[in-house]
């Protein structure tokens, strides 16, 4: 697997009405009113692309091997996002994409998104080392769709695009950076096009002994000049954000180092409407995962200058953050009101879902899971339902009926990444048990077991990313009120092969016999940990 990692991008506008003195942390505006602060966004939104049209933002950004798959975002203020729409419901149906035949895309899928608008239409590409192709998706209501989509071979790396006049343009690639030309409606590479060298060693400003070579590339052209943000990891150093520029697309381009500040780096530019500009980044930051930030950019002889003073400030010249909830995470009672969604956005399985083992409408106001087959590896199992954490601490809590399990069957909540948590009912020859399990060492181990006498039962997990502390804690309840801890404390730890945050999420399977099911009663989450 290529160490890749993509722009997420968040950008701001600056509300003052007295000039923005970027040599300062706080400007004057800033000190009267609430600012906002970073990250921008404390969870997992990898690979974020932006857009401006008009006053309003739209973001894409990854998800892997979840589906729906390439969430877009809203906004008014690029501080503040919420879920508005998914590029796609289904990216493939071969065995990878539906876990079957012992194949997963964990960590694969789909990888770093670019949105782009042209012509009153928008554009959202993406490309999958699991199916091998790129897929460019086109809409005219972003908000609701349809898409349109299309695909083709091969699947470029990390790219980018831009629309200049008819011409399309597609760069991508690690360290040697290349570009083809699509046709105009970008639906395809254009026939005869020959696919050309941009920059030979993208990473070179840098220095030489580069661990990543640079990548995540986004392409921007500002005032009739063009320029290309990369990422790039000297080794023995931090992911440092790489800015080459040219006034050709086709070159000469010259590359300088654009920040190297506590690891924020690879993103893009972006501008609010009163001319304000800035630079979404992301950072790396353990099992909560890839968290966006803003930094201020001002220009100089015809370059972007991020940071202040060449650091990431703790504060911004923008509207307060608010809650992530119910933007980007939300509780839910599993009620539906005639014409809601089935599942609001926020909600994603692990990988395509089998449509036939869940529902909502079985018992109305629960979620039922229905096992379908035996699996013995969690990686495995269907319809995981899952959806973010969040920092800096939150938990996540749900009720289910467990009458109808059958020999066999595990059912509850996790703590979903390579090395997961789970709290839940066992059934095993005919007694009904609460475990928590632990795969902190990359096995699956059973760390405590209580005995369940009723059918009902409260469970919980809580997370704390607190200074990247990391720790998750597991509890189940009788009544919902009195909550006892169960096993031990947790050690999340982001890994490659899932190359995700950890997620909260719902299960249900069997390890012996299949067609037993349970009831969820609600999933509820709060930004902040309760015991």
């Amino acid at each position: 697997m290529t160490f890749r990692h993509l722009a997420i991008i968040l950008g701001v506008a600056c509300l003052s009405v007295i000039h923005c003195s970027y040599g300062q942390s706080v400007t004057q505006s800033s000190k009267i009113n609430k600012i906002a602060t970073n990250p921008t966004i404390f969870a997992d939104v990898p690979d974020m692309s932006i857009v401006r049209v008009g006053d309003t933002y739209y973001s894409s950004s990854t998800t892997m091997h979840m589906n729906p798959g390439v969430p877009i975002m809203k906004s008014k203020d690029l501080v503040n996002w919420h879920l508005v729409n998914y590029a796609y419901d289904t990216l493939s149906t071969i065995d990878a994409v539906n876990l079957d035949n012992g194949k997963t895309m964990y960590g694969r899928g789909s990888w770093a998104s670019c949105i782009r608008y042209h012509k009153n239409t928008y554009y959202v590409s993406t490309f999958s080392s699991t199916t091998g192709k790129t897929y460019i998706f086109t809409t005219k209501d972003i908000e609701k769709g349809p898409w349109k989509v299309s695909s083709f071979s091969p699947s470029y790396h990390d790219h980018t695009l831009l629309f200049e006049d008819d011409h399309v343009y597609l760069i991508y690639g690690v360290s040697k950076l290349k570009m083809v030309e699509l046709t105009s409606d970008a639906s395809a590479v254009k026939p005869g096009t020959e696919e050309q060298v941009l920059i030979e060693n993208a990473s070179a400003p840098a220095g030489d002994n580069i661990m990543l070579g640079a990548e995540g590339s986004q392409l921007f052209k500002v005032n009739g000049k063009y320029y290309l943000f990369n990422i790039t990891w000297p080794r023995g150093g931090m992911r440092t954000v790489i800015i080459h520029r040219a006034d050709k697309i086709t070159g000469p381009w010259e590359g300088r180092l654009a920040l190297q500040d506590l690891g924020v780096a690879q993103g893009g530019l972006i501008d609010s409407p009163d001319g304000t500009w800035y630079s979404y980044l992301f950072r790396d930051y353990g099992a909560v995962g890839r968290i966006p930030y803003l930094v201020p950019v001002k220009w100089e002889d015809g370059w972007p200058i991020l940071g202040i003073d060449g650091k990431v400030p703790d504060e911004l010249d923008l509207p307060a953050n608010k809650s992530l909830i119910p933007g980007i995470v939300a509780s839910d009672e599993f009620t539906r009101k005639k014409g809601d969604r089935l599942l609001p956005l926020v909600w994603q399985w692990n990988h395509n879902p089998d449509n036939r083992l869940w529902s909502l409408t079985e018992r109305k106001g629960f979620l039922r899971l229905t096992t379908g087959r035996v699996d013995t590896s969690f990686y495995m199992v269907k319809n995981i339902l899952t959806q973010r954490t969040i920092g800096p601490e939150c938990t996540g809590s749900t009720r289910i009926d467990v009458s109808n399990m059958k020999d066999g069957d595990f059912a509850g909540l996790t703590l979903f990444q390579r090395r997961y948590g789970q709290v839940g009912v066992r059934m095993e020859n005919g007694v009904k048990s609460i475990v928590m399990v632990s795969a902190e060492s990359d096995k699956q181990v059973e760390m405590e077991r209580i005995p369940l006498s009723q059918n009902n039962i409260y469970l919980k997990a809580t997370c704390d990313f607190r200074d990247k502390a990391d720790i998750a804690e597991f509890f189940y309840s009788h009544d919902g009120k009195s909550w006892t801890r169960i096993g031990s404390k947790h050690k999340m730890t982001y890994t490659l092969p899932h190359f995700m945050g950890y997620r909260f999420g719902l299960f249900n399977y069997s390890t012996k016999n299949s067609s037993g099911y349970v009831d969820f009663d609600f999933f509820r989450i709060e930004d902040h940990r309760s015991n």
